[in-house]
């Protein structure tokens, strides 16, 4: 969700509380009030009898008002204010102040992002972390029960299929088993252990097949069914089935070309896989979105009546104002475009949540008495440094370089050397822990460590008149300008570069970075403010262009999206006054600088590195820079002075260690090549550099495990808005090629040995227990993540080179060995002929090890199913139900609920293996084309230019809603064959038959 512009607030002023008790007429009471004695106050009631007491004591325009992301208080019922969605991603983040929308930071316990929580494999570690994230939103709620929300906007759960997602940080894995154990653990936490209250409420981001942020409100994410049902939908399922969630946020994308706000799977889906009551939400303005850029809808009132029915329950929009959301429902209530009925329905799921928070309870129920003396505690402290510990892996660790010896010198090097960064969905840091702190404090005082940011420090004089860009001392900086004519402190900036020419300038005399200083006014002048790169549009990123002849051009680079306020120029110019300012569309009209380098980052870096015995070089991302919300990277490569930093380092040092800090999988050849060890690790969060030191030193013996398959190219992956992982091999399941470093990777200071697979008898759905036996083998104590793979041999379908299906985190002692029991729930595969789950007879291999790729015993499982019949196509088939395709888009039938196929000249589509029997006369099939004249489609056998059987001739139907059914005539068709439909210009197909 956008935290700037899509904001969470409410306004309490007495002019608005009338114009909403005026629209609404909130004093009309539906039932007489009375005192503290109302039924749905008592908790020894059924909470279905107490929801419905409640509900039926509310007007009609009382229950309007609780649809809205802030509800305002029912003071004649004792009903308080409710708001919806605090951010709570890996540790409580943040809210909106309710006048004014002001970004309002939880300083609590920051853990490790999202991406490095899941490299824990290990759940129950993720639950005692979802818990704390649980105790602090209780204990900031106690303080502020109406503006710190105990509706929680986490976990993220969309399946990391490209890791150039702007977002993958926000989520765990590309697998949606291990997705599902986590974000099971972590829901599970934050819920409580309580049989039937709440400690908080958790919504799962973002349903669905949200994993693009270019034109992320208006692309659509093709899902062929078997990508659907076995690879999306499982990770949401895990999660609400286990009660550890209570509703899903809508996403902005359209799936199958039907916005993700009206997807009837919100209602018909998410709510089969659990008897308890959600509370879905959309995301942020996403309800505007189907009549503002999607154009879905005509009217609010069409679009907001829409989503209601496909099963939201809760309107993110219009910030802390539900007047527009009131206005706009009252308004579909009386076009007959919603009934009563709806509105009920939608209130008594908001309502069900509340109770269960224990709202309407006398003492609040079992969670009030939490206060905010847990925020930040002493456990919640080591919690956060266990956490940043188990996460980190050990990528390689050549001639055991780690762990180091405490008793050597060590040059601590690199841009991420000494800061912490955060991101945006972050809560802020209470305290931090560096890096080179971390080392500073594991190997105390007298230890031999030096250390440098490697960065260079550069001055700038104007070309003209010779004078220094100069900025400020003090902790709020000074606008930027030229004046004097020599460079101290206050004229030089240490320049972090972020890949792509982008970098960032840190005044040397107050340690700030120079941002742009108000975004609304296109002259804005530019101030070194900031103490880190942030915020939505991020107005701190620049470039220094080569203008050719010894001198740069300054191009503002914090034009990520544009936007009508910011005017034509993203150049520099120097005003009279020597100001800086944006003066100019181009080059060619910006103020020559030239770069003076008062200090080379290289250099530094080469001194420390050739001082030391041991060089440990720290570089990574910036979160707000490298990929974020609205915003996918196009490489996964380091940034390139970064990748000159290490090389510099490593020639220097032979004994180098690489330590790679960011949140997405990063192309590291030259590295795993060259370096002797490598680890990774996300922003960590507040103890960052005490788990870092932990790891290093060998007092925490790594364990994490990589959850996306890091590529060694970003040739290697398909175009970011491809979702078919079948058809494109991706995700370890599907990718032919060899990775850089495999799904499941990661090394240890000790061995393993794995020893005595056995398979237990396949039960239904194929489910099966197998043991095996782990050995350490080593002299340290560690952990091993036992990860178990199939592989069905035999298949209709094209099934996954491996696909995991078990894993369990195990500790062991030097010499210890456990017996590691690992349970496979289902076997089974979407079966798009009969659209159900089939178990196929067949062998499979059952593939246990340590990674993807490093599998240690393998067995053969032979398993007893069914077989799928050929296809039926006499009976009316979907056309979305095919094999194979070529060129295809996957579309929606109607507005409310189907799929079709949208077609163009020359794609095609397969269904294997058909059974004609006795033979097929007629072909017939539904269609749509919403342009003028005719188009064609052929029936054809063995390929797409096989043998034709007949053309069918499909006409305009003048809309592409409209359906009219086509038929023809088709000879030759006995036996058993391939057919593919092939088409020769612009139609939609939604279902056919052979006959």
């Amino acid at each position: 969700m956008r935290r700037a512009a899509f904001s969470l607030r409410f306004r309490r002023t007495g002019m608005f509380a009338t114009t909403v008790a005026l629209l609404l007429g909130l004093a009309s009471p539906a039932v007489a009030d009375e005192p503290d004695d109302h039924p749905f106050r008592d908790p020894g009631l059924p909470l279905a009898a107490r929801v419905d007491d409640l509900v039926r004591r509310l007007t009609l325009a009382e229950k309007v008002s609780l649809l809205h992301q802030f509800q305002p208080a029912i003071p004649r019922l004792g009903i308080p204010e409710f708001k919806t969605g605090t951010e709570a991603l890996h540790g409580l983040g943040w809210t909106t102040e309710r006048t004014n929308g002001t970004v309002v930071t939880a300083n609590a316990t920051v853990f490790p992002q999202a991406i490095g929580l899941a490299s824990t494999w290990n759940p129950a570690l993720i639950e005692r972390v979802g818990s704390v994230v649980g105790d602090e939103a209780r204990g900031y709620h106690s303080q502020d029960p109406g503006f710190w929300g105990l509706q929680l906007w986490a976990p993220v759960v969309n399946l990391l299929r490209d890791p150039r997602w702007g977002r993958n940080e926000e989520g765990y894995s590309e697998d949606p088993l291990l997705t599902g154990a986590i974000s099971t653990a972590y829901g599970k936490g934050m819920v409580g252990g309580h049989p039937h209250y709440l400690k908080t409420a958790p919504v799962l981001k973002h349903y669905l097949a949200n994993n693009n942020e270019v034109d992320r409100t208006t692309t659509s994410s093709n899902l062929r069914p078997r990508v659907l049902r076995e690879y999306d939908e499982q990770a949401f399922k895990a999660a609400i089935a286990a009660a550890a969630a209570t509703g899903v946020m809508s996403s902005y994308n359209l799936v199958n070309g039907r916005p993700a706000t009206v997807n009837p799977d919100l209602d018909e889906v998410v709510r089969s896989w659990t008897g308890k009551t959600l509370y879905n939400v959309s995301d942020a303005a996403g309800p505007h979105n189907l009549n503002g850029s999607q154009k879905y809808f005509g009217t609010s009132e069409e679009a907001f009546a829409a989503a209601l029915k496909a099963g939201l329950d809760g309107f993110t929009v219009d910030n802390q104002d539900p007047a527009n959301t009131i206005r706009i429902v009252t308004s579909a209530l009386a076009k007959g475009l919603l009934a009563e009925a709806d509105i009920d329905k939608a209130v008594k799921h908001v309502l069900s949540v509340r109770f269960r928070l224990g709202e309407f309870d006398p003492d609040g129920g079992p969670y009030a008495k939490i206060g905010k003396d847990v925020v930040n505690s002493p456990a919640h402290r080591r919690l956060a440094r266990e956490a940043a510990g188990e996460a980190m892996v050990l990528l390689k660790n050549d001639r055991g370089t780690l762990p180091l010896d405490p008793k050597r010198s060590v040059a601590v090097i690199g841009p991420l050397e000494k800061t912490l960064y955060t991101d945006w969905y972050s809560g802020g840091l209470p305290y931090k822990v560096t890096p080179v702190d971390g080392i500073r404090a594991r190997l105390g005082a007298g230890a031999r460590v030096t250390d440098t940011e490697a960065v260079d420090r550069i001055a700038l004089r104007d070309a003209v008149t010779g004078k220094y860009l100069s900025g400020g001392a003090g902790e709020t900086g000074t606008v930027l300008k030229t004046g004097p004519t020599s460079a101290g402190a206050t004229e030089q900036f240490d320049v972090f570069g972020w890949g792509d020419g982008v970098l960032t300038l840190r005044g040397v005399a107050n340690g700030k970075y120079v941002e742009r200083q108000n975004l609304a006014d296109a002259t804005s002048r530019f101030v070194n403010q900031a103490p880190q790169p942030r915020d939505w549009f991020v107005h701190q990123q620049f470039k220094l262009e080569d203008a050719g002849d010894g001198t740069v051009v300054i191009r503002y680079a914090g034009y990520e999206t544009p936007n009508d306020w910011d005017g034509p120029n993203s150049y520099l110019t120097v005003a009279a006054d020597g100001t800086l300012t944006l003066g100019s569309p181009n080059a060619a009209g910006a103020a020559k600088f030239r770069k003076e380098r008062v200090t080379s980052g290289i250099d530094s870096a080469v001194k420390a590195a050739r001082s030391a015995e041991t060089a440990v070089v720290v570089v990574g991302s910036m979160p707000f820079i490298n990929g974020r919300e609205d915003h996918d990277r196009t490489t996964m490569a380091l940034a390139e002075s970064q990748s000159e930093l290490i090389k510099a380092v490593r020639e220097a040092n032979p004994n180098t260690v690489v330590v790679v800090e960011n949140s997405y999988p990063t192309t590291l050849g030259w590295e795993q090549e060259n370096v002797p060890a490598i680890l990774w690790t996300s922003h960590a969060g507040q103890e960052t550099g005490n788990a870092l030191a932990d790891v290093l030193y060998g007092d925490v013996n790594p364990a994490g495990r990589l959850t996306q398959t890091w590529y060694r190219s970003d040739a290697d992956l398909p175009d970011i808005l491809d979702y078919d992982i079948m058809k494109r091999g991706s995700t370890y399941q599907y990718f032919a090629g060899d990775p850089l470093y495999a799904f499941g990777h990661g090394l240890s200071y000790t061995d393993f040995r794995y020893s005595d697979l056995r398979l237990g008898k396949p039960g239904p759905q194929g489910t099966f227990d197998a043991t095996v036996k782990v050995t350490n083998t080593g002299e340290r104590a560690g952990d091993e993540v036992v990860q178990l793979y199939t592989h069905q041999v035999v298949s209709r379908d094209r099934q996954p080179n491996r696909q995991l299906r078990a894993f369990q985190r195990v500790n062991l002692e030097p010499g210890q060995t456990k017996t590691v029991r690992l349970s496979v729930p289902d076997l089974r595969h979407w079966d798009v002929t009969r659209g159900k789950w089939v178990l196929e007879s067949s062998v499979h291999e059952v593939m246990v090890g340590a990674s993807a790729s490093d599998v240690r015993l393998r067995s053969a499982l032979p398993v007893r199913g069914e077989r799928i019949p050929p296809r039926d196509l006499t009976r009316d088939t979907r056309a979305i139900d095919f094999d194979d395709y070529s060129g295809v888009e996957l579309v929606d039938e109607s507005k409310a609920r189907g799929d079709a196929v949208g077609v163009g000249a020359g794609d095609w589509l397969r269904f294997s293996d058909v059974d004609f029997r006795s033979g097929a006369r007629t072909f017939t099939a539904r269609t749509a084309r919403a342009e003028p004249g005719t188009s064609t489609v052929e029936i054809r056998l063995g390929g797409p230019r096989g043998r034709l059987a007949g053309t069918a001739r499909i006409a305009s139907t003048g809309d592409k809603y409209t359906y009219s059914t086509t038929s023809a005539t088709v000879s030759g068709l006995s036996g058993r064959h391939d057919v593919y439909l092939v088409f020769t210009s612009g139609s939609r197909i939604s279902t056919f038959s052979l006959r």
